[in-house]
């Protein structure tokens, strides 16, 4: 079976694309105003003042779907509701939110937009949650304080980083270097992608990780070949 992934060619509002592609490198992204800051911030304005004026918390990355797929793991596996959690690029928290209505209590979220921030603690405070530790960190260079988590998810910030205009090969290895100094050894990795295959991820985190599973994510029939629009794996951190 062809490894289909979705083309960078057209992107939605969410960083995915709609043109097929079977290519092996799609680090070669067109870039895109979706790896910039300032269009991060100019999206969370906006969504923290609908928040505000009509209780609207905002786009779901990937939607309710991805959160529900990783959530279902972590209860199949049995991590402790103790278990420090890293979300990465938190954006509007509801996945913080979730993951706490599900019992884990040691839950914290980044992410480089201080609007971000701002509307995230609104919307955890709203739902009786404000305990939940949320800070405005770039994770490209997070701070010192940052670190020994047994859990990270992703769930398209990798992608974000992807399309950045002015450094997308740079980026990446400095997603995966922050990524080994703030997780545990034997610690899990989450992270849903919609840009980049399973063996794309694979050869981006081979240093220091090993594919535990990949999850089911929905199919797509298209010429005869079947494939998927969204990856989703779980890595394990190692030495």
């Amino acid at each position: 079976m062809d490894d289909l992934k979705f083309s960078s060619d057209f992107m939605d509002s969410t960083g995915c694309a709609h043109g097929l592609e079977s290519g092996e490198d799609a680090r070669d992204f067109t870039p895109s105003k979706l790896g910039t800051k300032e269009y991060w911030d100019d999206a969370y304005t906006r969504e923290l003042q609908n928040f505000k004026d009509i209780g609207d918390v905002g786009e779901i990355w990937f939607g309710e779907e991805s959160m529900e797929r990783i959530i279902k793991w972590l209860k199949k596996e049995k991590i402790p509701h103790n278990a420090a959690v890293l979300d990465i690029g938190t954006g509007n928290g509801v996945f913080l939110v979730e993951l706490a209505k599900c019992g884990f209590k040691n839950l914290t979220g980044i992410d480089y937009s201080a609007v971000s921030v701002d509307l995230a603690r609104h919307i955890l405070e709203k739902e009786g949650l404000s305990d939940v530790n949320v800070q405005e960190q770039d994770f490209l260079y997070p701070s010192a304080t940052l670190g020994a988590f047994d859990v990270c998810i992703d769930k398209g910030t990798f992608d974000a980083i992807s399309l950045n205009p002015d450094s997308t090969a740079q980026g990446t290895t400095r997603y995966a270097q922050a990524l080994r100094s703030v997780l545990k050894q034997e610690g899990l990795f989450l992270i849903t992608s919609c840009n980049w295959t399973r063996e794309q991820l694979l050869h981006v985190f081979s240093e220091g990780f090993e594919l535990l599973q990949e999850l089911p994510t929905p199919q797509f029939q298209f010429g005869g070949r079947s494939g998927s629009s969204v990856t989703a794996l779980v890595l394990k951190r190692k030495d």
